[in-house]
């Protein structure tokens, strides 16, 4: 064994204090904690009391630039994300202009570079149809060249399926999966409140479960046609969840993934017309979080992602109607499942499944589960650590999260990639 450059001493690793060794960016072991023995020349990190977690990944995540610089941008967006414990981020393509080229991407790339070089580590979503317009397939081949890990419309959901099939099947042919924002295109898109008598009450169109459920169907029987692998986003009711189940069961090739607030908040936030709950698909009867819950304990949603989605103050500043969809979560994504580890409604193995080892395995990156030679690539977590949620307290530029002046348990100390502090 290498001797170690850095020893993360007396964290605690399933419920045993343990030192973690890293050389050369890797790590050289994982042992029981024993502080009589001395590594000569070693930079030395004392985590008594902390839990130690493998850094996180988020595979859905709004950037906004270039074009929206005022909402985010890559350097604070991964701020964000470090002090969150996100070490890679996945950037949806619908900037302005749409990442549909690569001198796009190699821009997103280069922003990232400067303002972060030891990460987190940026990953560009090419779009899957120029321009996002659902009617012409993106340089695909050029994209996966310039550094793009997926391809997604996000946002635009692509409504001819003859399209969104020669998607699927190209990009397969580049070893690239399609993300699918699922939301049929008539059925109230964006409308950013479930429909459901608290819609109606309000006066708000709402947009039914039926929505998206129609959307995942389509591609679960795309994917089966074609025996190719398909990513589905943000996955919100109990319709969607029984037909992944359904295809899983057929061994068809679906992913799945859903986001924090699918799982903690209820359509009932938007009384009062909360436009920081407004968020597309919208949040959900308390059957469907309770489905979504169940999903994850047993596999049938794959995944956790933020689908981040910074806006300035002013934009969500107004009626409901005309505020735009999204919450910003990257700062608080980990602290708001923790809770429902606390809460024992997961526990943490399955936290850890969704936050990085299931999107690693989905999307081909590298596994990290402290084995002699992974990244050196973790976080720090204090579970006790307990804050405020105040705009103070983000570093994200988008405050736009209905959780503002709640306090939140678990929070990142420490975030290393590569045997590198980063925060």
């Amino acid at each position: 064994m290498a001797a170690p450059e850095l020893v993360v001493r007396g964290a605690l690793w399933q419920d045993a204090p343990v030192d973690l060794l890293v050389a050369k960016g890797r790590v050289a072991a994982l042992v029981p904690c024993d502080e009589r023995i001395v590594y000569d020349g070693a930079r030395v990190v004392d985590a008594h009391g902390l839990l130690l977690m493998p850094s996180l990944i988020d595979v859905h995540a709004h950037l906004r630039q270039p074009g929206q610089e005022y909402k985010e941008d890559i350097r604070s967006g991964l701020e964000a994300a470090a002090h969150g414990g996100f070490g890679t981020v996945f950037a949806m393509a619908n900037t302005k202009p749409v990442n549909d080229t690569a001198s796009i991407t190699a821009f997103m790339l280069a922003e990232a570079a400067t303002h972060w070089p030891k990460g987190p580590r940026l990953f560009p979503i090419g779009a899957l149809t120029k321009g996002l317009e659902g009617k012409e397939l993106a340089p695909m081949a050029e994209l996966a060249q310039a550094g793009c890990i997926a391809f997604s419309n996000d946002g635009r959901p692509v409504e001819n399926s003859e399209i969104f099939r020669r998607g699927v099947e190209y990009a397969a042919g580049l070893g690239k999966i399609v993300i699918d924002h699922c939301e049929d295109p008539w059925l109230a898109l964006g409308a950013g409140i479930n429909e459901s008598s608290l819609s109606g009450r309000l006066g708000l169109k709402g947009q039914p479960d039926a929505a998206e459920s129609i959307q995942v169907g389509r591609d679960i029987l795309i994917a089966d046609y074609l025996k190719t692998h398909i990513h589905l986003a943000h996955i919100s009711c109990r319709r969607s969840v029984e037909l992944i189940a359904w295809a899983k069961e057929r061994s068809i090739q679906i992913s799945a993934e859903t986001c924090p607030h699918y799982l903690l908040f209820t359509e009932d936030l938007v009384h009062g017309y909360n436009t920081n709950a407004k968020v597309n698909p919208p949040l959900r009867s308390a059957d469907d979080v309770e489905a979504l819950r169940q999903a994850l304990r047993t596999g049938v949603i794959d995944m956790l992602a933020t689908d981040h989605a910074p806006h300035a103050d002013h934009e969500k500043e107004t009626t409901f109607d005309d505020a735009p969809c999204g919450i910003s979560g990257l700062d608080t994504a980990l602290s708001q499942t923790w809770e429902l580890v606390r809460s024992k409604v997961l526990d943490a193995d399955t936290l850890l499944r969704c936050w990085r080892h299931a999107p690693a395995k989905v999307f081909g990156l590298p596994a990290v589960t402290f084995s002699h030679g992974d990244p050196a690539d973790f976080i720090l977590f204090d579970a006790d650590a307990h804050w405020e949620l105040t705009p103070q307290a983000m570093h994200s530029k988008g405050k736009n999260t209905p959780s503002l002046g709640n306090t939140l348990y678990g929070r990142v100390q420490a975030h290393f990639l590569g045997g590198k502090r980063v925060v």
